[in-house]
């Protein structure tokens, strides 16, 4: 294997076929067939791991391929060429998930077909309507190193407004909101900014309410609560749609609470 194999291997602990042909900068990179031969060599002598068709996985030296389980962010990242790490697996990503998953999320302009490495299942979803038609897909989104590979990931102030619209993607309200608890710091201007281009009168209520709830550790002020208080739905609204568990009005944000959410019930078993 020439150094310039051992280099970017090294410098790509996860890697597609196209950036292998990119940046090799090698007789092999010109030639399609030099190219498969080489990872085929490669995978057969255990130094890669075949993720999915066109996704590779360094494998560190004294480790059996077959075991090795790759970082699941780098994977995540890789599966699109757009890929944006969201939902639960951002919070994940910055130290802020109340438990681990084994499901890893990524926004992506394309449908990418479930895949499952090792342990990990990846599952790809649309960006928001509101933000495509208006153009605004990357708004809060952020570029982080993870293992010296830059990846793109929703900032805590979209990562909390996004689990906020969608609690299904972020393992239910007690995850959710026991997890968004431990965000000391949040750009509060930047957060209602993004909620508002959402385009969901229920989505400004749930993220009203939540930063009520939190108005002294987020240090919240009302000019914060009020662009959010004059975009509430017309009508009261379950929390969770889908579900419209009984629970409690909160008349000031317009929404149907579960008690259990009301009351932490989680705290009462802790």
């Amino acid at each position: 294997m020439s150094e310039s194999t051992f280099d970017f291997f090294a410098r790509h602990p996860v890697f597609t076929v196209d950036e292998f042909a990119a940046r090799l900068g090698s007789r092999h990179s010109r030639n399609h067939r030099s190219q498969e031969s080489l990872l085929a060599h490669h995978v057969r002598s255990g130094r890669l791991r075949r993720l999915r068709r066109g996704l590779y996985a360094a494998v560190p030296f004294g480790i059996e391929s077959e075991s090795y389980q790759p970082d699941p962010f780098l994977v995540a990242g890789k599966l699109a060429d757009d890929a944006v790490l969201a939902y639960h697996t951002a919070l994940e990503f910055h130290g802020k998930a109340h438990s681990v998953h084994e499901e890893f999320m990524f926004l992506t302009h394309r449908a990418v077909r479930k895949a499952r490495v090792g342990s990990g299942t990846y599952r790809s979803v649309p960006f928001q309507k509101a933000l495509l038609r208006a153009g605004n897909e990357l708004v809060g989104v952020v570029k982080a190193d993870r293992l010296g590979v830059e990846v793109r990931v929703t900032g805590l102030e979209r990562t909390m407004v996004d689990l906020l619209d969608r609690p299904d993607l972020g393992g239910g309200w007690e995850e959710v909101w026991r997890s968004l608890e431990s965000v000391e710091y949040l750009d509060l201007d930047q957060t209602v900014k993004y909620t508002l281009l959402l385009e969901n009168a229920t989505t400004a209520a749930k993220v009203g309410f939540f930063l009520d709830q939190h108005r002294k550790p987020l240090m919240v002020e009302d000019r914060h609560l009020e662009p959010l208080r004059e975009h509430l739905p017309e009508r009261p609204c379950y929390l969770e749609r889908s579900e419209r568990r009984s629970g409690r009005l909160v008349k000031a944000w317009r929404l149907i609470v579960p008690t259990e959410i009301l009351n932490r019930s989680w705290e009462e078993v802790a």
